[in-house]
């Protein structure tokens, strides 16, 4: 499974820079000069795979600007527009806080009430501007949206996730 570390949005200048969308809690590792990147061309593009040397990395205006080897023109640069910079999941681990977990962790996990009764997997954690959600699909197919919160998921283990929802979050509505 492949994680996004970091989309290209757009061009910088007129040497080939390129304005990179972070998406990782270690840029300045993930995108060290001298790292290889693997990058995912939009699929409107072919959706191809390419490898790209990081030259020269540096913040600017809250935002990453990037200089890949090869890529020295703001026509090359523009080619790179909607690009995902992409790690093997593999490769991440969250480390020993047992209250910490990457999204990856999570996606998957069964997921029960505290009193045993199966609701179903993990398909996605959501990241809102209100709030973190759980997006569960239940045996029958349905999704259920769950905010991830401790009142509510009292319990993440790295193999299950216990809910104790309110009357009504889980259970269909019924006419």
């Amino acid at each position: 499974m492949d994680l996004v570390i970091g989309r290209v949005v757009k061009t910088h200048g007129v040497r080939g820079e390129v304005v990179v969308d972070i998406r990782t809690d270690d840029p300045a590792t993930r995108f060290a000069v001298g790292t290889t990147l693997r990058g995912r061309a939009p699929r409107q593009a072919g959706g191809d795979e390419s490898e790209y040397q990081v030259t020269a990395a540096r913040m600017h205006s809250g935002r990453l600007l990037l200089s890949l080897e090869g890529i020295a023109t703001r026509e090359r640069a523009d080619e790179l527009r909607g690009t995902l910079f992409l790690i093997d999941a593999a490769d991440v681990d969250s480390g020993d806080d047992p209250d910490e977990f990457y999204d990856h962790e999570l996606e998957g996990l069964p997921v029960s009430r505290v009193d045993g009764e199966s609701i179903g997997t993990v398909r996605e954690v959501l990241h809102l501007p209100g709030s973190d959600l759980l997006a569960v699909v239940t045996p029958d197919g349905r999704e259920v949206l769950i905010p991830f919160v401790a009142e509510i998921v009292p319990t993440v283990t790295r193999d299950h996730i216990e809910i104790d929802p309110p009357d009504g979050l889980v259970d269909p509505v019924e006419d």
